[in-house]
């Protein structure tokens, strides 16, 4: 089982979909990705890199449904 931390999640996003100065300071785990600065494309190149980094296979709908990065989270955990 592969496990996926907030901050290992920050780094995948910050390298999938760029920067958000909303990350930066704050607890950011039930902040909306989209108040974060981050549309579903991000989170689906997140979901690709996590796949390609961690070997898992997240499906794009229940992408789309995680729209905090704890709810992303516990996608990533279900699925690994």
């Amino acid at each position: 089982m592969t496990t996926l931390d907030l901050e290992g999640l920050l780094d995948i996003l910050r390298r999938s979909a760029g920067d958000s100065e909303a990350l930066t300071g704050a607890d950011v785990l039930d902040v909306p990705f989209e108040e974060l600065g981050y549309d579903s494309l991000a989170l689906l190149e997140t979901a690709g890199a996590i796949e390609r980094d961690l070997g898992i296979s997240l499906a794009d709908d229940e992408v789309a449904d995680a729209a905090t990065p704890r709810l992303f989270l516990e996608l990533v955990e279900r699925s690994s």
